[in-house]
């Protein structure tokens, strides 16, 4: 029998949807222990269990299944962050000393993985345990890069957006080298997987995190929501999307349709088929409504929020570019 393909080919898109799962994987995290004040030791049972119910699917699936593979990624991102803020927060070792352990953690696992196997190759994966490695590594790589963004806000001092565009860089920097350089592939895409992860928490705490921190303040929530939206956008076209705010609330809708007729000798065949969705959150009052940018490219859907008055019974439509 032939062995079917488990997990995503990298692709341009695997690295937009790598990170929007990465953000809405922290939010998700900081969302049970913070926002719902369980705690981190209470939220790392919580990620665990998920984590092993979202495993144990995916690999007796027989094939590569999008939807159950992204879950899974977001289940180790916000295990991940669950284990980086347990490290520093519960046990008191700081971020410093936890990225020391993780990276550790990571390095053992690639090494196991490479003497069994003489190859790191992440595409494409066959064998069960070929993929335990695989999500095994994505597990340190993902807790790595928690632990690492938290370093650049709380040790370093800098501010989640100057994080995010730091780490971005380095990502930048990776994809350059792949095109011009003959640097091994194998480790420039472990290299920029861990960095698209603190990529995604410093983006993620931007989102979340007060305006006195220099965050945005959407909340662990809301933040949620809008990286849902995200992960939704490649499904759809710029003209699909409907963008407003109302009474203080941003509202995000997408409705496409498809038309397929089939013209043969004796019949006319024709399909049809529709999907939607829509999404509103409530906007805190440090935003500005007139600030507020919407932009699609390349399947992905990027809404820009700047902060300033909010007036909420002001009602505008917002122009997708």
């Amino acid at each position: 029998m032939k062995a079917i393909n488990k997990v995503a080919s990298v692709i341009i898109l695997f690295w937009l949807m790598k990170i929007v799962a990465t953000t809405l994987g922290e939010t998700l995290g900081d969302f049970i222990s913070m926002t719902l004040k369980l705690g981190y030791t209470v939220g790392i049972g919580i990620t665990v269990l998920f984590f092993i119910v979202r495993i144990s699917i995916q690999l007796n699936v027989k094939k590569y299944t999008p939807v159950i593979y992204w879950i899974v990624i977001i289940a180790t991102t916000m295990l991940g962050t669950e284990i980086s803020d347990y490290i520093d927060r519960t046990l008191e070792a700081g971020y410093l000393l936890g990225s020391l352990v993780l990276a550790s953690g990571l390095v053992v696992t690639l090494l196991l993985w490479y003497k069994k196997y003489t190859s790191l190759d992440v595409y494409p994966i066959f064998e069960t345990n070929k993929e335990m490695y695989y999500w095994v590594t994505i597990l340190f790589s993902n807790s790595l890069g928690t632990a690492f963004g938290d370093f650049l806000s709380n040790n370093l001092g800098f501010s989640y957006l100057v994080g995010a565009v730091i780490t971005g860089a380095v990502v930048l920097i990776v994809v350059l080298l792949h095109y011009v350089t003959k640097i091994n592939p194998i480790l420039l895409f472990w290299i920029a997987f861990v960095f698209t992860r603190p990529f995604g928490a410093t983006f993620g705490d931007f989102l979340t995190k007060s305006i006195s921190k220099d965050g945005l303040d959407l909340g662990t929530f809301n933040a949620s929501l809008v990286s849902l939206v995200l992960i939704s956008a490649p499904g759809y076209k710029k003209k699909d999307f409907h963008i407003a705010v109302e009474d203080g609330a941003l509202i995000i809708s997408a409705e496409t349709k498809k038309e397929k007729e089939e013209n043969k000798e004796n019949y006319v065949r024709k399909e049809f088929s529709a999907s939607s969705f829509s999404r509103r959150f409530r906007l805190p009052d440090s935003v500005n409504v007139g600030y507020i940018k919407a932009k699609y490219n390349d399947g992905l859907l990027k809404i820009t929020i700047n902060k300033a008055k909010l007036d909420h019974k002001e009602v505008k439509q917002i122009k997708i570019n």
